[in-house]
């Protein structure tokens, strides 16, 4: 099991962060760390992404475990690899990047939602399975998708919270990932580190 995959399993908490344009990533990833929060995951979907995980895998090196979210291809994910990302998201199956992770000793945290999808990320090898958006179902969800998967590792994403985590977890995730209830991109702009971190910490708190 790769250093990573231990972290996220042994933290149970991945803090997300999605911006349109990413900014101050090293103050988002000191003001996270401070609260607690040591699993960081910034999405694709915004511009500066690759930037963001490069200078944060700079800065802290081991002390952060930084991936990349929102993983899409093969190329994205061989990008992220090469500028430090420690493990790939994806926001639905996408086999190949689950392959160029295998290829790379780089753990995938695939995307599902029906029983057929997380049969299929298990197939195409993903090391955990995210159920994305966990909201729809609930915490009741994932323990029902245990009774047929019971040796499926779940990581509920999607409406997560410091208020709902725990319930995740003792409906048998894994993991839970916090987004914007985290990090908001208007406190970003706003430089609220303090209120970064207090969000932080509260989750570290919720899941343990």
């Amino acid at each position: 099991m790769s250093a990573a995959l231990s972290e996220i399993l042994a933290q149970r908490l991945i803090g997300i962060i999605r911006m349109k344009r990413y900014h101050h990533a090293v103050e988002i990833a000191e003001s996270l760390a401070r609260g607690g929060l040591t699993v960081l995951e910034y999405t694709m979907s915004g511009e500066g992404a690759l930037d963001c995980v490069a200078q944060v895998h700079a800065k802290f090196g081991d002390r952060v475990c930084v991936g990349a979210g929102t993983v899409l291809d093969a190329d994205s994910a061989e990008a992220a690899i090469a500028v430090g990302a420690q493990f790939l998201v994806t926001p639905a199956v996408v086999p190949d990047v689950i392959e160029v992770g295998r290829r790379c000793s780089v753990p995938v945290i695939c995307g599902a939602l029906t029983p057929t999808e997380v049969l299929a990320a298990t197939c195409a090898g993903a090391d955990l399975v995210k159920i994305f958006p966990a909201r729809l179902g609930g915490p009741a969800y994932i323990r029902d998708l245990l009774g047929p998967f019971p040796q499926m590792k779940f990581v509920a994403t999607g409406g997560i919270s410091a208020e709902n985590a725990r319930a995740y977890l003792d409906a048998g995730a894994v993991a839970v990932a916090v987004g914007g209830n985290l990090v908001s991109e208007q406190a970003v702009n706003e430089g609220r580190w303090a209120a970064i971190e207090a969000n932080a910490r509260d989750c570290v708190e919720a899941v343990k």
